[in-house]
């Protein structure tokens, strides 16, 4: 993963438990790297060591805390000079999430080792859709119910998501029923 989610992972964990927390989870994961450059690729094993660390040192079951940090990624993203490539991506939470595959196009142009996840659409309607989420990373399904909170938050909101399949529990990918209210 790059740089970009590790530092938003540090301001995460420093905004909500403070900066010896922080590096109090560096050294349990084993990570000693002092500053996360944005667009340097790091090993995928930093990140889910540091998210590891994270849930022993603060006793925090991992799928809350990805959660959080997803919502907390949509904000961070758009702090980062990202907000602008949200905002073309559409108007409606509906025409985000429909355009995520594009979105990461873009971003990829950036991020040329990029390796994001592949996102599609289906029953889209106006109270809501099934969102399709595909990875080679296991277990962030949870971080992407916070990123669909966080655009919910963005757009004002108030969002229900069911996982409706789980590759954990056997499926092929995970999805997502949200209803928007």
């Amino acid at each position: 993963m790059y740089g970009l989610v590790n530092r938003a992972l540090q301001e995460f964990i420093c905004k909500h438990h403070g900066d010896a927390s922080w590096q109090a989870i560096k050294a349990a994961a084993g990570v000693d790297v002092e500053f996360f450059v944005r667009m340097e690729s790091y090993p995928d094993d930093i990140t889910y060591r540091l998210v590891g660390a994270a849930c022993a040192s603060l006793n925090i079951e991992a799928a809350a805390l990805l959660r959080d940090f997803g919502r907390h990624w949509v904000l961070f993203t758009g702090q980062e000079g990202y907000g602008s490539l949200l905002d073309g991506a559409g108007s409606s939470l509906q025409e985000i999430l429909a355009n995520l595959d594009d979105l990461h196009v873009r971003v990829g142009l950036m991020y040329p080792a990029l390796k994001p996840p592949s996102f599609s659409c289906s029953d889209v309607r106006d109270d809501g859709l099934t969102l399709h989420y595909f990875s080679e990373r296991p277990g962030l399904a949870p971080m992407v119910v916070g990123l669909i909170e966080g655009l919910g938050e963005r757009f004002g909101k108030i969002l229900t998501i069911r996982q409706s399949g789980d590759r954990n529990a056997g499926a092929d990918h995970d999805s997502f029923d949200i209803r928007i209210a």
